[in-house]
């Protein structure tokens, strides 16, 4: 009998060789013609939506952040939305974040009125989704650690916050995403679960960064089975993805796992493109990186992965 320790190295071994190549037994597991809408910030200043585009396609860009923030009037956003349509850009987020369960009722008052007016424009734009966090009950950091962030009272004031968000917009277009973080909920995919049954609004989505769920060696080494769970277990609510990497030091007596550009860690990309190619118009959007450079290296790392798989991005 193989030890499960045997079975795990054994088959990493042979599922990255099996994931690159893109066939088993001679057959490719990915549907033909499958692609990834791939996108990042923009570093080219633009004034107006046909310079957006242009800005977008010449990174080869087929996916974008949202262009314009609130307040935004009707026109504009209305120049960017066709702009999107008519290039074929997918708008993928509008980012809300903010900490709409802070400790300080003012600051909860605060987010939760950002998270409202990000979800409206996100609806008008006809955006994939309007992404935050849920956020944190540390005083000090609105996305830090707090003992408190785990509580079934905390988990409820989440689910309150959200349907009210999603109750105030109504939208239509788009939906309302809670990301994963490593100290609040949804920490994990059964977590995200109990929130989409919980929260009860078809306009609530998922936002999937796989990086954020990496937190201990187990999951580290063995990311690529974390990513399939999230894609078995979230895949119809899915809206957006994030790209980052993960890389864990090997001279320390403790786990410390730190973020990195996309190829210089242990992410699974092979799994992640595999799972993601599998949905229809997901974006995969690279984020946290210091310059145009590293964002071209990221785009490179993954389009790479991508194309031995047989996957466009």
């Amino acid at each position: 009998m193989i030890s499960r320790r045997s079975f795990h190295k054994k088959t990493l071994g042979v599922a990255g060789l099996t994931w690159i190549s893109g066939r088993i037994h001679g057959k490719s597991i990915i549907p033909q013609n499958k692609s990834i809408r791939l996108g990042g910030p923009l570093f080219d200043k633009f004034n107006d939506p046909d310079e957006w585009i242009v800005a977008l396609k010449k990174l080869g860009y087929r996916a974008a952040y949202c262009p314009i923030s609130h307040p935004a009037n009707d026109e504009l956003i209305k120049g960017y939305r066709d702009a999107a349509k008519k290039a074929d850009i997918i708008i993928a987020e509008v980012g809300a974040w903010s900490n709409p369960i802070s400790p300080s009722h003012e600051t909860a008052q605060k987010a939760l009125e950002k998270c409202i007016d990000a979800l409206a424009l996100a609806d008008a734009i006809e955006a994939k989704c309007c992404v935050n966090i849920a956020g944190s009950k540390n005083p000090v950091h609105w996305a830090g650690p707090h003992p408190d962030n785990f509580t079934d009272s905390t988990f409820d004031e989440i689910v309150e916050v959200t349907q009210k968000i999603i109750d105030a917009v109504k939208p239509k277009k788009t939906f309302f995403t809670l990301e994963a973080m490593p100290w609040v909920f949804p920490d994990n995919p059964d977590t995200y679960l109990r929130l989409i049954k919980a929260i009860d609004r078809k306009q609530f989505g998922v936002h999937l960064d796989p990086m954020n769920m990496v937190v201990s060696p187990r999951t580290y080494f063995y990311n690529g089975d974390l990513i399939r769970e999230c894609f078995q277990k979230l895949g119809p609510h899915i809206k957006s993805c994030h790209g980052k990497d993960i890389i864990m030091a090997e001279d320390a007596y403790t786990p410390q796992l730190n973020e990195c550009r996309p190829g210089l860690g242990k992410l699974n990309y092979a799994v992640f493109l595999e799972e993601l190619a599998k949905l229809n118009d997901i974006p995969l959007m690279t984020e946290h990186l210091p310059n145009a450079e590293e964002y071209n290296l990221a785009a490179a790392y993954i389009r790479d992965i991508g194309n031995k798989l047989g996957i466009a991005l």
